[in-house]
């Protein structure tokens, strides 16, 4: 039974979704300003460390008497090295929930690897994430509003898709920030629910309207609602893999002796907390994604009387879950960690991207519904 389009529902929608890509901008900027001014304030810190270090060695070496415990002037070289574990060592220790923060050598730090909230208040990370609340929720309206419009689930078309992975990806995003404090990740994340909209908006925008026949079945809801759940965790795990590289290039070129000069990513955990992290949610979106390809062949064989025809579509979900199914399967069984499994993650990130824009778009064949 297909319902009467409500397009003034459409209109409404459309509204909506313009609403929330504003108000992610703004959240977008907020999270930019929590990193320019928390690596502002850390750099200060390092500072005063670094000073207050320096005068308690200066004030260490004045209290030391030249040549005590040995016969010669070069004893108190001797001294202040066998003292570097008194005060001077312990005005170089963590002193926050940022590993590093209080030292003397600045340099280096990054965010605590557990991802615990801190004590301290970072007030423009406090109204990013209340920006982003409220752009979910209007988000929502524009999902909800679209559903009524059609009378279906609002996940038809590529605009509809694109629509909708957004608003779950930044729902997961606000979800985990209840148990894990991953603001840093906020300009990534909302950037690129930003990019989605403003792509379904004007490359992919489709009025709307009923599904053709071959999509009017309750596998729809089945098969879609999972590949955009596991797409969402897809992308957290995709700006995971992107900053684990950078961090893991700027931990390098510091323990190489170089310049810290992208002071922002000590609100970031260190590399490896990244990958871990990104590892394990990789493996709940892979668990779904199996879903997505099993479902979708169930739903082949009662469209189509066949569980596999090698469809453009079917060929590139299938080489995306060997992508990943390679990553986890490297990472845990070969070895490959550090930048290898980043590496992996993003390509795997790369082909999900290819498969929702040039597939559909570009490529004919049973799955083309883009609308376009």
């Amino acid at each position: 039974m297909l319902f009467s389009i409500n397009e003034t529902m459409g209109q409404y929608s459309e509204l909506f979704m313009l609403l929330a890509a504003g108000t992610y901008t703004v959240a977008f900027i907020a999270f930019a300003w929590d990193l320019a001014k928390s690596s502002k304030m850390l750099r200060a810190v390092d500072l005063k460390a670094a000073e207050l270090a320096a005068q308690t060695t200066t004030a260490e070496a004045a209290r030391v008497p030249v040549g005590v415990g040995s016969g010669t002037a070069g004893g108190d070289v001797d001294r202040s090295d066998a003292d570097v574990s008194g005060p001077v060592g312990r005005a170089e220790r963590p002193t926050s929930a940022v590993s590093g923060r209080g030292t003397a050598a600045g340099a280096g730090q990054t965010a605590d690897g557990s991802m615990r909230y801190a004590g301290e208040r970072r007030a423009p990370a406090r109204v990013a994430v209340a920006l982003t609340v409220l752009g979910a929720a209007i988000h929502a309206a524009g999902v909800i509003t679209r559903a009524l419009g059609a009378g279906r689930v609002p996940w038809g078309n590529m605009y509809e898709f694109l629509t909708t992975g957004a608003f779950v990806a930044v729902a997961v995003f606000l979800l985990v920030l209840i148990r894990r404090d991953l603001r840093f990740l906020g300009t990534f994340v909302i950037g690129l629910a930003i990019i989605m909209l403003v792509a379904a908006s004007i490359a992919f925008w489709t009025p709307v309207g009923h599904l053709v026949p071959a999509l009017q079945s309750y596998w729809l809801i089945i098969h879609v609602s999972i590949a955009v759940m596991s797409s969402a965790l897809f992308t957290l795990t995709f700006a995971m893999s992107a900053l684990q590289l950078v961090q893991s290039h700027r931990q390098k070129t510091i323990a190489a002796g170089g310049a810290d000069k992208l002071g922002f990513m000590r609100l970031v955990p260190n590399a490896l907390s990244l990958e871990n992290l990104s590892y394990r949610i990789n493996a709940i979106a892979f668990v779904g994604w199996t879903f997505t390809l099993m479902f979708g062949a169930i739903w082949a064989e009662k469209a189509w009387g066949r569980f596999w025809g090698w469809d453009t579509k079917e060929v590139w979900t299938f080489v995306i879950w060997v992508v990943y199914a390679g990553y986890l399967h490297a990472r845990a069984t070969r070895g490959w960690t550090g930048t290898r499994a980043a590496w992996l993650s993003i390509v795997g990130y790369l082909c999900v991207v290819f498969n929702f824009t040039i597939v559909n778009q570009f490529f004919n064949g049973l799955h083309s519904y883009s609308g376009l």
